[in-house]
């Protein structure tokens, strides 16, 4: 069987894994979540950038440093993991779901300004695939009605749009290094602060709400609990075998562009005969080689591509259901036909293997099963 992820080492993972346990300190804030925050400032040259548990927790700390709360609204896309949605409703908000371009699958911007209401504390977009959103457009329209943007970039670290990094446009970005992202650590996160009156606080939210950080830096003489927080930060042992693969950027990306473009070029004829509709991203927007997927004509094609590919011995994988049609969506007024393009692609999407290691000869048999699919 042919995975639809494997996790894999490419580089010194394990050797900063030993470091990390010989030095003698393997909690938060160690050496490597150090390494892991300035090679990410470094490199995307943001203010601040905040190793966490998870991408869900760099979303609870921008909800926290937004102070958004009870009876306050936040625009999400209703085609995203509901992490993005949960973020903000544990602190009281009301998530407002908004629909989905049917090209990039990224929120349809054309469809925010209405809305946007007085409750509307914050729009929290998510660039699909990593590829970029209309973020020029979105940036525009939420200054000009004084909200703050936060990008949920789980997909998208070193994607760019019109040349500049995701997850630089809005006050803060999320970014996750979850098992099935081309940089990973099992399960931790990033907060990226481009605003940085936000940058105190933020150190005050992911230490428990303490001044901590202030007191290692020798500003205070000690340190107490002087605002609300939670534990935040991850053990050092995952930010070492993280920074083993953030070192490795170059040859993670290469391999990743390699098999996207290996999908791409080999199932084109395929797809174009049997009208099944593959990734795309706008010209002027690089993504950095997240997934791909196949998007086929009705659910029934999709329900049996699934079944077809178990058989031929290739593991798939479906994506969100749409938020607004779920249990807590409906508990937050969504209904069906709100978001009628997240419905439609929700049902007929279908992710194919992708991971840092998989081979051409692996590469060969997925795309050999799909081409023996009659829709």
């Amino acid at each position: 069987m042919i995975p639809f992820n494997r996790p894999g080492r490419v580089g010194r993972e394990l050797d900063y894994v030993n470091e990390a346990i010989a030095a003698g300190a393997i909690g938060g804030n160690g050496e490597f979540t150090a390494k892991c925050q300035a090679f990410l400032e470094r490199e995307l040259e943001v203010k601040k950038a905040l190793l966490t548990t998870s991408c869900t927790a760099a979303l609870e700390m921008a909800a926290l440093l937004l102070d958004i709360g009870q009876g306050d609204e936040v625009i999400i896309p209703s085609f995203t993991f509901p992490s993005t949605a949960n973020a903000f409703a544990l602190r009281g908000a009301k998530p407002v779901f908004a629909d989905i371009r049917s090209d990039t699958l990224n929120i349809d911007e054309t469809q925010l300004e209405r809305h946007i209401t007085a409750r509307t504390k914050a729009i929290v977009l998510m660039h699909y695939a990593g590829v970029g959103c209309e973020i020029e457009v979105i940036v525009d329209l939420a200054r000009d009605r004084s909200v703050p943007v936060i990008e949920d970039n789980a997909h998208g670290l070193f994607g760019e749009y019109k040349g500049k990094y995701l997850g630089t446009f809005g006050c803060m970005a999320a970014q996750s290094f979850h098992e099935t992202k081309n940089f990973t650590c099992g399960e931790a996160g990033a907060l990226l602060i481009n605003d940085e009156t936000l940058i105190p606080r933020a150190e005050i939210i992911r230490a428990k709400g303490t001044d901590r950080a202030r007191f290692y830096r020798g500003e205070v003489d000690k340190y107490s609990w002087v605002d609300l927080g939670s534990s935040y930060a991850p053990s050092d042992i995952l930010a070492a075998f993280l920074f083993g693969q953030l070192e490795a950027r170059d040859k993670i990306q290469s391999r990743r562009q390699h098999i996207w473009n290996y999908y791409a070029e080999h199932l084109r004829a395929w797809a174009q005969r049997c009208e099944v509709h593959l990734p795309s991203a706008p010209s002027y927007t690089e993504h950095p080689h997240h997934m791909f997927f196949v998007v086929m004509e009705t659910a029934e094609q999709r329900t049996r591509l699934i079944t077809h590919m178990q058989n031929a011995g290739v593991q798939t994988a479906f994506h969100y259901v749409p938020l607004h049609l779920s249990k807590m969506g409906r508990s937050f007024g969504g209904k069906e036909g709100d978001c009628p393009v997240s419905e439609s692609v929700s049902g007929r999407l279908l992710r194919l293997p992708f991971y840092n290691d998989l081979t051409n000869a692996e590469l060969d048999h997925v795309i050999a099963a799909l081409k023996k699919f009659r829709p």
